[in-house]
């Protein structure tokens, strides 16, 4: 498993009883966990006081319950600066566990010893953009929400990327891709975090389980003749490291060689010292 382990801003306290136990920043969090199916005391303080509380419901989704707890305040990851705000589904805006592709990336870019274009699907509030600009790549980011856009705008701006180069793309990742096929473009390296179930702008429908596999042979036609990597993130249950593994062995080392890593991805939690799983990743590298 990779493990994010290089945080001091963000920790997982404690889980049971399908929930997680969570500090971002200065404030804690209690959120749900499809993960945490064991039932243990729960001795830390932070389960009787915490700044926030997602109960879900049983007629599906959920609602937060607020104790002194900002609209939006601000986490730290080694030079990098993250806006938090609770919304619905539970989210803060943020995915700690990426951190460990973060590095990952960002390393493989600065030891490529030339300038890389990046591109990033999927890009959500901008954590994979900035490790990848912070390395010295510029970047695609490509999302269907403006909202999401917006705000990894402000993070760039925030951990003081604000020139940095970055195109900054509102479409649909798959009507995106097919057109930068037919614009001739090509991309060094490709990251994509796809949602499980999902619409674009116009109503498209996103089903992971059926559209990731034909999704990835498009955009391996948007790699040159010398690509640096492929990323592919996960949060499905049913896509295991062996399916993302199967998927770019199939279509990247097939046509360019190299190697292929797949792994569970996860966060420790500082209790008991387990890892929560968060996940899967897989990774292509020359």
């Amino acid at each position: 498993m990779w493990i994010a382990d290089g945080w001091k801003d963000y920790e997982v306290i404690d889980t049971s009883c399908g929930e997680k136990l969570e500090r971002w920043g200065d404030y804690t969090l209690v959120r749900p966990d499809p993960q945490v199916i064991w039932n243990t005391e729960r001795k830390a303080a932070g389960w009787r006081k915490h700044n926030g509380h997602y109960y879900r419901s049983s007629k599906g989704g959920g609602s937060w319950k607020f104790f002194n707890l900002p609209d939006v305040w601000q986490i730290g990851y080694n030079n990098f600066k993250f806006n938090l705000q609770p919304f619905k589904f539970k989210h803060t805006g943020l995915f700690p566990e990426q951190a460990v592709n973060w590095d990952w990336a960002g390393e493989k870019i600065r030891s490529s010893g030339r300038k890389i274009n990046v591109l990033n699907l999927f890009a959500y509030t901008g954590g994979a953009t900035l490790a990848a600009v912070a390395a010295g790549a510029s970047v695609t980011h490509v999302d269907a929400s403006k909202g999401m856009v917006s705000w990894a705008r402000e993070n760039l701006a925030a951990s003081g990327f604000a020139d940095a180069p970055v195109r900054w793309i509102v479409d649909d990742c798959v009507k995106f891709v097919e057109r930068e096929i037919r614009r001739g473009r090509k991309y060094d390296a490709i990251i994509m975090d796809p949602p499980s179930y999902g619409r674009g702008p116009k109503g498209e429908i996103w089903k992971i389980e059926e559209k990731i596999h034909p999704f990835l042979k498009l955009c391996v036609q948007l790699l040159p003749d010398q690509p640096l990597f492929v990323l592919i993130n996960s949060y499905t249950t049913g896509l295991q490291p062996a399916v993302l593994s199967y998927m770019l062995n199939l279509e990247v080392v097939k046509k360019y060689g190299g190697r292929v890593e797949a792994q569970e991805i996860g966060l420790p939690v500082s209790s008991n010292g387990l890892v929560l799983p968060c996940g899967a990743s897989g990774r292509w590298e020359r």
